[in-house]
C-alpha cells in the first residue's frame, strides 16, 4: 500500500511539473503573439493598406509593444524545455544557452519603439516605424526563434 502511495505521489508530482512547464511555454507564446498582433495585425496591415489608417489604433499598438517588450526578459527566464502544443513558432534552446546575448537584443527594440512613439502621424511615418521596429525584432528572431511547423 505504501509503495502505491509513493508511486501515485511521484506520478502526480511529475504531471504537475509537466503542467507547470507547459504553462511557462504558453506564457512565452502568448507574449510573442501579443507583440505580433500589434506589429503585424495592426501596424503592418495599415502600412499595406489592408486596413485604414487609424491613429488611435497605431498609438495603442505602439503602447502595447512597449509594454510587452519590457516583459520579454522576465518571461523567458525559465526554459520550459517544451513547446506549446500546435504552436507554429517556439523559442530555441539558444535563448537559455546564451541568455545574456538574448537579453541584449531587447534594448534595441525598446529604443526603436521609443524613437517612433508619438512621431507617427500618417502611413508614411508608420511604414518607417514598422521597418525600424521589425528589423530590431528580427535581430532576435533569426537566432532565438524556431519554426515548429
Amino acid at each position: 500500500m505504501k509503495r502505491m502511495m509513493i508511486v501515485a505521489a511521484t506520478l502526480l508530482l511529475g504531471a504537475g511539473a509537466v503542467t507547470a512547464q507547459q504553462q511557462v511555454a504558453v506564457q512565452q507564446d502568448n507574449l510573442m503573439r501579443s507583440q505580433a498582433k500589434s506589429l503585424y495585425s495592426v501596424i503592418l496591415k495599415m502600412t499595406k493598406g489592408d486596413i485604414p489608417y487609424n491613429q488611435k489604433a497605431v498609438d495603442e499598438a505602439i503602447a502595447n509593444l512597449e509594454a510587452d517588450v519590457a516583459k520579454i526578459s522576465k518571461t523567458f527566464e525559465i526554459n520550459p524545455k517544451q513547446d506549446v502544443v500546435n504552436a507554429t513558432y517556439g523559442a530555441s534552446p539558444k535563448v537559455w544557452q546564451n541568455k545574456a546575448d538574448f537579453d541584449s537584443k531587447i534594448p534595441p527594440v525598446q529604443k526603436a519603439i521609443a524613437e517612433v512613439k508619438g512621431k507617427i502621424t500618417d502611413v508614411a511615418t508608420l511604414k518607417a516605424a514598422y521597418t525600424s521596429i521589425n528589423d530590431r525584432c528580427n535581430d532576435c528572431h533569426e537566432t532565438y526563434r524556431v519554426k515548429l511547423k
